[in-house]
């Protein structure tokens, strides 16, 4: 483990960058207001796994090649991108569907999973696990932070930069559930208009590819 100095400056700075709102905070949203809370939950636990898999690769050595290579940042960076733009092509096109199967209210107030969608389980974990693994600022990230916090005594670097990165992860995974929470308990309301809910879809899926598009445009530096 790190040393309790350590470990305690790395969570305040990981506190610090995960509750303000990021794009994996819009990301979670959108999929919220898009699709329900029960699928903004699930991709946030896909998210999460796709940024802790990042760490392992900082630990095992691979995100040095990432933090250096060019092709390699790029190429991450437009599959990530791509891929969440073809997410939010997808929300927009099947927006009237979503209007289409609205269920009761009351069910609605209970689950704040109002309206079937055609997203299973595995789909949205799925989801969010590429757009998590697929972010090569985050790995850069890890890859210039996470050694700078883990010291030469005790257990070996590449453990306490798991433990580092599980932190993170953790942090992460409390404040996204937080707002997909929140996202998904605010679109009951939507819901109860077939014309919101597609207009939900609508911007949802707007959000999505400005994500993708913003990813795509981005340099190492932002």
């Amino acid at each position: 483990m790190p040393t309790p100095s350590s470990l305690w400056a790395f969570t305040a700075l990981a506190f610090a960058l995960v509750v303000v709102p990021g794009p994996s905070v819009m990301f979670v949203v959108s999929r919220a207001i898009t699709f329900g809370r029960r699928t903004a939950l699930l991709t946030v636990g896909g998210n999460a796994a796709g940024v802790f898999a990042q760490v392992v690769l900082v630990a095992v050595g691979l995100g040095v090649v990432v933090e250096r290579s060019v092709a390699v940042f790029t190429a991450i960076k437009l599959l990530g991108a791509g891929y969440l733009v073809w997410l939010g092509v997808q929300a927009v096109r099947h927006r009237r569907r979503l209007s289409g199967v609205l269920v009761d209210v009351g069910t609605e107030r209970a689950t704040g999973d109002t309206i079937g969608t055609g997203i299973g389980t595995r789909s949205a974990v799925r989801d969010g696990f590429v757009v998590g693994i697929a972010n090569p600022k985050a790995i850069v990230f890890f890859a210039a932070i996470l050694p700078q916090y883990a010291t030469p005594q005790g257990a070996p670097v590449q453990l306490q930069m798991l433990a580092l990165g599980l932190v993170f992860v953790v942090i992460a995974l409390i404040s996204d559930s937080a707002w997909g929470i929140a996202a998904g308990t605010a679109r009951a309301w939507f819901g109860r208009s077939p014309r919101r809910v597609e207009r939900l879809g609508a911007i949802g899926g707007a959000t999505m590819i400005g994500l993708g598009v913003q990813l795509a445009i981005s340099g190492r530096t932002n």
